[in-house]
């Protein structure tokens, strides 16, 4: 399996050497009509930080639940989502599946209580909610994220090489991109348990792009184009990138959002934490010119990232959603 995947060294990337940009652009192509995943590697992300992110989530995770519910997951998708507080429908392989078994707290870009979108109620724009009791981790979540967001924007010139366009096509698409870090936890289950439950479903990602630091705990397998469902591979200082149903229509479905899952049969606790990058809020996202042409009519009508997470958004987290509102209207 570990050579299915492709591995995109950035090593030229960063040392500005000549043709890098065309190279890495055509292994990113393959990867996404072949595979939809890809590592990267030589990336000029510091291990540490990553180590020490995992290690926050833990610290999260670790605190009592009524420490956690104090940050409940909201409108904004951020906060703390319990156990089973989510059940994968959209993006799904057309099964609904029992509530996810994993507990996960969401974070996004830091704005402060006078930000314009803020004061506006702009959804998906709000504050990040942080635990009371646990110091340095906002500090840490916040280095992490910035680290990200600059990995994700260093590889978005190759996707515009990859499919035929001038490597700044995005640059103005990306200005301020939206972002959720997301860290989950994922305990132990049944190790003869059934595939009714999962630790997360099978199912797309909604985003642009997704970074997955590597994990030492297995559990991620996806499905190929075939498919075949494979175990994912780990190969120590890597990332693990693919796209999401954003990628899959601004490319007029010619770049692959491929399915994947997650059951913690370990017999550890396994936690994860991906990186969702997308285009600017008010960006509009139409199918790219170069991926447009008679024979492949535009399958999709321009949407923006509020058009797309409102109705991903609606239909996985509404259960959780409607008994939010439940309980404050109970409170009021």
């Amino acid at each position: 399996m570990a050579d299915v995947i492709p591995v995109l060294d950035l090593a030229p990337l960063l040392a500005d050497e000549a043709g890098a940009q065309e190279r890495l652009g055509a292994e990113l192509r393959r990867a996404f009509t072949e595979v939809g995943f890809y590592f990267v590697r030589n990336h000029g992300v510091p291990d540490a930080l990553v180590e020490a992110a995992f290690a926050a989530a833990r610290r999260f995770h670790d605190q009592p639940l009524d420490a956690k519910l104090a940050m409940p997951f909201n409108e904004h998708n951020i906060g703390y989502l319990p156990m089973r507080g989510a059940t994968t429908r959209l993006n799904s392989l057309g099964t609904v599946y029992k509530p996810n078994a994993n507990e996960a707290v969401f974070f996004k870009r830091e704005r402060p209580a006078d930000h314009p979108d803020v004061v506006a109620g702009r959804r998906f724009r709000g504050m990040n909610q942080w635990p009371k009791d646990l110091p340095g981790f906002r500090e840490l979540v916040l280095d992490y994220a910035r680290a990200m967001e600059g990995l994700g924007l260093r590889l978005a010139p190759l996707y515009a090489v990859a499919l035929g366009l001038a490597p700044d096509f995005f640059a103005d698409k990306f200005r301020e991109p939206m972002f959720t870090l997301r860290m989950t936890h994922y305990p132990q289950q049944d190790p003869v348990g059934g595939e009714e439950e999962w630790g997360l479903a099978p199912h797309s990602d909604t985003s642009f792009m997704t970074i997955l630091a590597q994990n030492r705990v297995p559990g991620l397998s996806l499905r190929l184009p075939d498919g075949t469902w494979v175990d994912a591979p780990a190969p120590e200082g890597a990332f693990l990138v693919n796209g999401g149903m954003m990628l899959r229509r601004w490319s007029n479905e010619r770049f692959l959002a491929t399915p994947h899952r997650v059951t913690n049969r370990s017999g550890q606790e396994r936690y994860a934490i991906p990186f969702f990058l997308d285009a600017d809020y008010d960006a509009r996202i139409a199918p790219l010119p170069t991926c447009v042409d008679a024979e492949h009519p535009a399958k999709y009508p321009p949407f923006t990232y509020l058009d797309f997470m409102t109705e991903y958004t609606s239909a996985n987290y509404a259960e959780r959603q409607r008994a939010q509102q439940e309980v404050q209207l109970q409170g009021a």
